[in-house]
């Protein structure tokens, strides 16, 4: 009778939904999907991946006790799969009322997009105003991404006049500006800072701070769907416990350097 019971116990395990499972075992594997760009996630000479979110994730799994299985993946896959409640989490995401119909956001730094132009851009572009008015300047974006409220007003007016190209990454946005395909692109401080390091690039471009009282803030998103509660309050527990300790500025400035670091640092409401 003893061994009986010990079988159908063990069926009993087996048949048991995953947010019991993980309730018993602690948090468990959580599949995360990271995607190059800038500081956040780059890859070494020798093929190895570095960067900002990478470092991140692996000390909340270090806090939380959560398992990651991490996979590449292109921003825009990621946010079908999110939206499909096929991927469990992914990084570095900017909340929208709808995306948070889906997911959950949990902030670790807030920052806001500058303005790449040419070196020569005429006088009259190098304000956004300016730009506008001139119907001969084009800019460049990435699918799918947000660009901040002020931006984000400018560039619906741009495409209603058909001056906005689309681009599936960083590497495809830069090839359209450098080719003077378009005049100018937005970017995040995790992604001009270390471009501007290249010397030749550096004396291509001029950097512009055009919406100084904009702040995205950026968080892990992580599936509402896919990955209960219990196990997004252990992620939470673990980023704003490297908010509070350091951690996270020490991640940035390893990264990017102390000054831009200290700007990264996210201020706001803890949910």
């Amino acid at each position: 009778m003893k061994r009986i019971a010990l079988i159908l116990f063990m069926l009993g395990l087996s048949c048991m939904p995953a947010s019991a499972a993980d309730a018993s075992s602690g948090c468990g594997t959580i599949q995360v999907a990271y995607y190059e760009l800038g500081a956040l996630y780059y890859h070494n000479a020798d093929g190895s991946y570095a960067g900002i979110d990478k470092d991140v994730v692996e000390e909340v799994s270090r806090r939380s006790g959560c398992q990651f299985d991490t996979v590449l993946e292109s921003r825009v896959r990621i946010w079908v799969q999110l939206k499909n409640n096929s991927l469990d989490m992914s990084v570095s995401g900017i909340p929208t009322p709808e995306r948070e119909k889906f997911a959950e956001f949990i902030p670790y730094f807030a920052t806001r997009n500058y303005v790449l132009l040419h070196r020569d851009m005429p006088a009259q572009g190098l304000s956004m105003a300016g730009f506008l008015a001139d119907a001969n300047l084009k800019v460049g974006v990435i699918k799918s991404f947000k660009h901040g409220p002020q931006f984000d007003e400018w560039l619906e007016k741009l495409w209603a006049q058909k001056r906005v190209y689309e681009a599936s990454d960083l590497d495809s946005l830069l090839r359209l500006f450098f080719a003077r395909r378009v005049d100018a692109i937005m970017a995040l401080p995790t992604v001009w800072e270390p471009l501007l390091k290249k010397e030749d690039i550096s004396k291509q471009v001029q950097l512009l701070d055009w919406t100084p009282q904009d702040s995205l803030v950026h968080g892990l998103i992580v599936s509402k769907e896919r990955v209960s509660k219990t196990r997004r309050d252990l992620l939470k527990k673990a980023i704003y416990s490297m908010a509070d300790d350091g951690t996270l500025e020490q991640i940035f400035a390893r990264h990017i350097g102390s000054k831009l670091a200290r700007e990264l640092r996210y201020e706001g409401p803890r949910f």
